[in-house]
């Protein structure tokens, strides 16, 4: 018994450095977050099936899990983002980006609390598609978004953007609102078809509503090395568009599929899958980019 006094008397002054660390380095990341506004990343790609609902759910679950404040926005009417985080698409609070965009509620009531601790959510809802239609009528109708984030923006350190597949007013709004843009690229020859038109979309965007938007990067998923097609389009993609293709890649993964049925993020669903080591490196590499 005199032993084990001992050993614990000897931890209680190390568990008390320790806590103190932790207490010292969460004012001092508190200190830097308030010093600057979060970075807006927009993932985008008109071509569905691409993993761009998948890589926006997951990127900022990583993001969060990796002690950075994060807020992802599903700006797409099909609510994929807002079912894969465990929040049904049909509730009736009428506390979804639609309200936010036409003015019916602030973005500070949108706002919802997800499993992980440092990660909220805007909802989305079918009827963001007659947002199209609500904006189209109003002056400065591509900076909606913009200036309603505005009013957030210094809580978090990275806000993840799920663009709708269509290039309408929606997503205009999300180019407008954003820093930069993740693409993702599924490795397919069909695929690579659809990239010309989005890039344009993005040229026009920097001419006019967003002259500072940049593309954060080419980020290929569903890859399989096995395959001679997909190792063929990553060696083209790299080829032309050099280190805007991310060095990590997201591996076709039968966990990541089914994990937003479980309204989960990989991580929280399989945290030894390929799909939550993959996810976990992009959120680092971006993290060592910015």
């Amino acid at each position: 018994m005199v032993e084990y006094c001992r050993k614990f008397t000897n931890f209680v002054p190390h568990y008390g450095l320790l806590a103190d660390h932790a207490i010292r380095r969460k004012i001092g990341l508190e200190k830097e977050r308030q010093n600057k506004m979060a970075k807006v990343i927009a993932l985008a790609n008109q071509k569905g099936g691409v993993g761009k609902t998948t890589t926006a759910i997951n990127l900022a679950a990583s993001l969060a899990v990796l002690e950075k404040k994060v807020l992802i926005i599903d700006a797409d009417p099909q609510a994929n983002t807002t079912s894969g985080l465990n929040f049904s698409p049909d509730s009736d609070q009428k506390r979804t980006l639609y309200e936010v965009l036409i003015g019916e509620i602030e973005i500070t009531d949108s706002l919802i609390q997800t499993e992980i601790a440092d990660l909220h959510m805007i909802p989305s809802h079918i009827n963001l598609v007659g947002a199209e239609f609500e904006l189209a009528k109003m002056p400065e109708r591509e900076s909606f978004l913009r200036n309603a984030l505005a009013k957030v923006k210094d809580r978090y350190d990275y806000v993840i953007i799920d663009c709708s597949p269509s290039l309408g007013l929606i997503t205009i709004n999300c180019l407008t609102a954003a820093d930069s843009v993740i693409i993702p690229v599924q490795p397919e020859f069909f695929a690579l078809e659809g990239l010309g038109k989005l890039l344009q979309t993005i040229r026009l965007v920097q001419e006019r509503p967003n002259p500072d938007l940049t593309i954060e990067g080419f980020l290929v998923t569903m890859f399989d090395g096995r395959t001679k097609v997909h190792n063929q389009v990553l060696n083209e993609l790299r080829e032309h568009f050099k280190e805007m293709v991310f060095e990590t890649i997201i591996q076709r993964n039968i966990r990541l599929s089914e994990a937003p049925s479980h309204g989960k993020p990989i991580i929280l669903y399989d945290v030894i899958c390929n799909g939550t080591t993959n996810y976990l490196n992009l959120a680092k590499e971006i993290l060592e980019k910015n």
